[in-house]
């Protein structure tokens, strides 16, 4: 028996829509990475993109578990002496680009290189409810009946 590898042009994407309202961050990232390096797809190659393509809509509405919303710290530096900023996740969500919660943390679920790098410009993450990809008909995935954890009561 042959252990089967995946070409690419075997490969069938699909088209994912996934409503954050009320999801927690972590469990949503986990699930959004693990989809778009396709490990959920019996067909699996490391070295093939064979992901879906997956679209989020209201990033701005997901949640963190316990205090993580007012005490988790976004760090970056700015590469002189002493130039290193923080921004809470609080602020960021509450800001102007709240998707960029949900694209560091699938973004720290991934594996480093290019792959990864190519995998994740299949990721939309959108922070409203309108996206500009009604034409490749996307299919709704319901994360929050996958497990009771995935999603949190306001």
């Amino acid at each position: 028996m042959k252990t089967y590898s995946a070409k690419p042009a075997e490969v069938e994407k699909k088209w994912l829509l996934i409503d954050a309202d009320g999801l927690v961050v972590g469990r949503l990232a986990a699930l959004v990475a693990t989809r778009l390096r396709g490990k959920h797809k019996p067909s699996y190659t490391p070295h093939i993109d064979c992901g879906d393509n997956i679209i989020v809509v209201n990033a701005e509405k997901a949640v963190f578990t316990g205090n993580k919303r007012t005490d988790k710290t976004y760090y970056r530096h700015t590469g002189y002496p002493g130039g290193i900023k923080s921004i809470t996740a609080d602020k960021v969500l509450d800001g102007r680009f709240p998707e960029r919660v949900i694209e560091m943390a699938v973004r720290r679920m991934m594996p480093g290189g290019p792959l990864s790098r190519a995998q994740l410009k299949n990721l939309k993450i959108y922070g409203g409810t309108d996206h500009p990809h009604d034409a490749q008909k996307p299919e709704p995935l319901d994360v929050a009946s996958f497990n009771g954890k995935n999603k949190r009561a306001m």
